[in-house]
C-alpha cells in the first residue's frame, strides 16, 4: 500500500513541474526542456562548460551527471565536490563559498551553472549562482519544497518540483537530468 501511495505522490509532483525564466515567466514543459537542450547545444558548439553544483545527495547527482554529459554528450562538464577542495575552502574562507570560489577560478563567459538543491536556499549554492552571474554564465537551478525558495527566483531557466519531502524531490531531481540528457541525446 505503502509503494502504491509513493509513487503516486512522485508522478504526481513530476507532472505539477514547474519551469520558469528569470523574469518569473512560466514555461511550457517542453519549452523549458527545448530551452535546456539549445543552451546544451550552444555549450558544444563553442567548446563551454557545464557546472554541476549541489550538496549531500545534490552532489552526487551533480557528479553523476557531469560524468554523463561528459561521457555521452561529448560536452565539457565538471561537478565541484572534490572533498579536499570543498574541506579547505570551507575551513580556511567559508562553506558559502565552497562553489562561488571555484567559478570564480575555472568559469568564463558563457559557461553554464546548474544547481540542483532540494530547499532551493543553501547559501553556498545561492552564492555560486551571484558569483556566475557576475561572470557572465547561464543559470540552471533544480529547487523543490517551498515554492518561495531563493534558487527558483534566480536562473535563467528554474525547473520547480512542488513537493515537500528530499526523496521525492530528489528522485524528481535525477529523472529531470536524466530527461535534459537524453533528449539533447536523441535530438543529435
Amino acid at each position: 500500500m505503502y509503494y502504491k501511495k509513493y509513487t503516486n505522490q512522485l508522478y504526481s509532483v513530476l507532472n505539477n513541474l514547474i519551469i520558469t525564466d528569470l523574469q518569473g515567466r512560466k514555461l511550457d514543459l517542453e519549452k523549458g526542456f527545448n530551452q535546456w537542450c539549445e543552451i546544451t547545444r550552444f555549450v558544444r558548439k563553442f567548446n563551454k562548460t557545464f557546472y554541476l553544483i549541489g550538496n549531500g545527495a545534490s552532489a552526487m547527482m551533480a557528479s553523476h551527471m557531469a560524468a554523463d554529459v561528459s561521457k555521452n554528450g561529448n560536452i565539457r562538464s565538471i561537478a565541484f565536490n572534490d572533498p579536499a577542495m570543498l574541506t579547505a575552502i570551507s575551513n580556511d574562507i567559508s562553506y558559502e563559498q565552497s562553489f562561488a570560489l571555484p567559478l570564480k577560478r575555472f568559469a568564463n563567459s558563457e559557461d553554464v551553472l546548474v544547481t540542483i538543491s532540494s530547499s532551493g536556499n543553501s547559501p553556498n549554492i545561492i552564492a555560486a549562482i551571484n558569483k556566475a552571474r557576475e561572470i557572465g554564465l547561464k543559470v540552471i537551478t533544480l529547487s523543490g519544497m517551498k515554492p518561495t525558495n531563493n534558487s527558483r527566483k534566480l536562473g535563467d531557466l528554474n525547473f520547480y518540483i512542488p513537493a515537500e519531502t528530499y526523496g521525492l524531490v530528489e528522485i524528481a531531481h535525477q529523472m529531470l537530468l536524466h530527461c535534459w540528457l537524453d533528449k539533447y541525446m536523441e535530438e543529435m
